[in-house]
């Protein structure tokens, strides 16, 4: 009888940290993986950086320059069930999936922002943007100008040459931005 009730005190432990930890992983505090060279020369492939999930959680809008985590499936809704899967702690346990959605970008544009892309440069409301983060000069330019939509933001790569981002992917949806990195 003493070893059933042990167990179950252990059994109660286990569940109470799971539960703890899976609520901070998704409302707080979120480790994530760099997955390719898009944010060189600031973050390499592989390096892990602490995402403050905060501004998902209480929809806050990310500063210029914030490097953030997104969800790359713009053109879908997000949902807690999305945040509960894709947890690490439930990934564990479900079989990790291969599938690439999160990049790992710095946000150029917010609501409202009119971007140009010309001269090499990105141009925020008639302003040519320093940018000392960048790998090298970006190639990319374009007739259009952009417009920020209400409740996005535009992101890129710092390795602006080798980055898929908001020019091929769209306006990132706030409620995308799944946090914002404080420490690599």
């Amino acid at each position: 009888m003493k070893a059933i009730k042990e167990l179950g005190s252990w059994i109660g432990a286990f569940s109470m940290a799971f539960v703890l930890s899976l609520v901070i992983g998704i409302f707080v505090f979120q480790p994530f993986k760099v997955e390719g060279h898009s944010m060189e020369p600031t973050l390499q492939n592989d390096q892990r950086i602490y995402v403050s999930k905060l501004s998902h959680t209480f929809s806050y809008l990310p500063e210029y320059g914030d490097i953030v985590v997104i969800d790359s499936r713009v053109n879908r809704e997000r949902t807690l069930t999305d945040s509960i899967l894709e947890n690490p702690m439930v990934q564990y346990f479900r079989g990790n999936t291969d599938e690439h959605v999160f990049y790992v970008k710095r946000v150029i544009g917010k609501p409202g922002d009119v971007l140009e892309f010309k001269e090499s440069q990105v141009y925020r409301n008639g302003e040519a943007l320093q940018e000392p983060y960048m790998k090298e000069a970006m190639i990319f330019s374009s007739n259009r100008k952009w417009t920020v939509p209400d409740k996005h933001i535009f992101v890129m790569g710092d390795n602006r040459n080798n980055s898929s981002d908001s020019r091929n992917i769209g306006y990132i949806p706030l409620d995308h931005v799944m946090g914002i990195m404080k420490f690599p």
